[in-house]
C-alpha cells in the first residue's frame, strides 16, 4: 500500500513563536522533524503542509517537499486533509506534528502496519505507558484508554482510570495500567478526507481533543504501543533541553 506522511507546519505557536523555524542546532526544527520522518521504511514520500510562506521557504531552502495551504484551518488534521486531497495515489497518510524532530521512522512504521493488518480499520495512533505519577496528573500529557483489541475507549487530559484507592504499584504493573497517547496518526485517505465534515462534539471542545470527533461519530481508532514517548517542542525549556541533546550527541 502506498504510504506518505504529510507534516502540518504552523508558523505561531504561543508558548514558543515560530519555533519550527529555530535553528540554533545550525537546522530548522522543522527540518529536524522532516529528516526524522525520512526515516521510516514504509512511506514512500514526505511532505510539509505550509501555512505560510516563511514555512514555506525553509523547506524549500533544505530541499525538502512541501505544499502551501489554507492560513484559515482550525486544526492540523484539516491541514493535511487539504494536502493528501491533491495526492488520490496515497492510499495511507500519516500525520506526523511538525515539532516532533525525535520522531521514529520505527514508530511511523508501526502505526502504518496497524492499517495494513487490519483492513476495516480507518484509523491509527501510538501510546506508550506512563510511569511517573506527575505524569499521569499533567494535562499536557493526554491518556488512553483502550479495549482487548487495542481500540481506543476513549482519550482525556485527566487521570484515565482514575484509582479510587491509589498505590504507587498501579504505575509498575505490565502491562500498563496508565496509557500516554502519543499524537502520531495513520489514516486511511478516504477517511482522512472525511473528518473536517465530521459534527464537532463538545466533548472534543472540553477536551480540546480533535481525536474525540472521530470516537464519538462511532469509528473505531486502533492503538499500537511503543516503548518510549515522543518528545515534542512546546516550550523554550523544552528547545533547550532537544537542542543540549544534539550537541551531546
Amino acid at each position: 500500500m502506498k504510504s506518505i506522511i504529510i507534516i502540518p507546519a504552523r508558523l505561531q505557536s504561543s508558548r514558543l513563536p515560530r519555533k519550527l523555524l529555530l535553528k540554533e542546532t545550525g537546522k530548522s526544527l522543522i527540518q529536524h522533524t522532516y529528516e526524522s520522518a525520512g526515516a521510516s521504511g514504509k512511506a514512500e514520500s514526505v511532505i510539509v503542509a505550509a501555512d505560510h510562506q516563511d514555512i514555506f521557504d525553509e523547506v524549500a531552502q533544505f530541499g525538502g517537499n512541501v505544499a502551501m495551504t489554507s492560513a484559515d484551518h482550525p486544526c492540523g488534521t484539516d491541514r493535511v486533509a487539504e494536502v493528501a486531497a491533491a495526492v488520490p495515489e496515497a492510499e495511507i497518510i500519516v500525520n506526523v506534528q511538525g515539532d516532533e524532530p525525535e520522531i521514529s521512522g520505527q514508530a511511523i512504521d508501526t502505526a502504518i502496519e496497524i492499517l495494513e493488518r487490519n483492513p476495516d480499520a480507518k484509523m491509527a495512533t501510538l501510546a506508550t505507558p506512563i510511569r511517573e505519577r506527575s505524569l499521569l496528573n499533567d494535562p499536557a500529557c493526554v491518556k488512553v484508554v483502550v479495549n482487548r483489541d487495542n481500540e481506543a475507549m476513549y482519550f482525556s487530559r485527566s487521570a484515565i482510570p482514575m484509582a479510587r484507592d491509589w498505590e504507587d504499584e498501579l504505575l509498575n504493573n505490565s502491562p500498563a495500567n496508565f496509557l500516554q497517547h502519543v499524537g502520531l496518526y495513520a489514516y486511511r485517505r478516504d477517511f482522512l478526507l472525511e473528518i473536517p465534515t465530521m459534527p464537532k462534539p463538545s466533548l472534543e471542545t472540553i477536551e480540546s481533543l480533535e481525536q474525540l470527533r472521530v470516537l464519538h461519530s462511532g469509528i473505531a481508532i486502533h492503538v499500537g504501543m511503543i516503548d518510549h514517548p515522543l518528545a515534542g517542542i512546546d516550550t523554550p525549556s523544552d528547545y533547550a533541553a532537544f537542542v543540549s541533546r544534539q550537541t551531546n550527541r
